[in-house]
């Protein structure tokens, strides 16, 4: 009997603990209810990288949309708060080397490394909400034999890069307090 009653108090617990604001990880959306438009201008690009600027940015916007709720725009105008971003690095270097014991090698591996300060503001409010001065994201890719067919490994590179860099920041910014 008390055995029953033990894990009747259990499972009473556990009813009760999970009613208690906890939820799924990824699916945070920001806390103040008030903020119903987003507005994410363009990054700002200090690397001269092409087109980095707006695949990243079009990535943040595509992950703050997949939140549900919430209107993105590309503008500073009429919007509740603000993702403002620039991108203050972009590294590429050989990490992987066909026969390093050759007195001339070539470089199978590339990593690329983006880094961007980013801050997620409130319209009116001065403090942030949320900021990052060095937010990093790293990716790597092979090239491959370069006797067969070319293909562009560091764009693929970069578009995973891009998406797993706007999942990563947009979860940082709602849910870490």
């Amino acid at each position: 009997m008390k055995g029953l009653l033990l894990l009747g108090t259990s499972i009473l617990a556990i009813g009760l603990a999970s009613g208690c604001g906890y939820g799924l990880a990824g699916q945070g959306r920001p806390s103040d209810p008030s903020i119903k438009v987003i507005g994410v201008p363009l990054f700002k690009d200090d690397t001269g990288k092409a087109g980095l600027d707006q695949k990243l940015t079009s990535k943040v916007i595509e992950e703050l949309l997949k939140r549900g709720g919430l209107k993105v725009i590309e503008d500073t105008k009429g919007v509740n708060a603000l993702v403002i971003g620039e991108i203050t690095s972009y590294t590429v270097a050989p990490v992987g080397f066909a026969d390093p014991t050759k007195t001339f090698t070539l470089a199978t591996r590339y990593s690329i490394t983006l880094t961007a300060r980013v801050k997620y503001v409130k319209d009116g409010v001065s403090d942030p909400l949320w900021t990052n001065d060095a937010f990093s994201f790293k990716d790597e890719y092979d090239v491959g034999d370069p006797n067969q067919f070319y293909f562009d490994q560091e764009g693929i590179s970069i578009e995973r890069l891009c998406t797993d860099f706007a999942r990563s920041l947009v979860t940082n910014m709602f849910e870490s307090f």
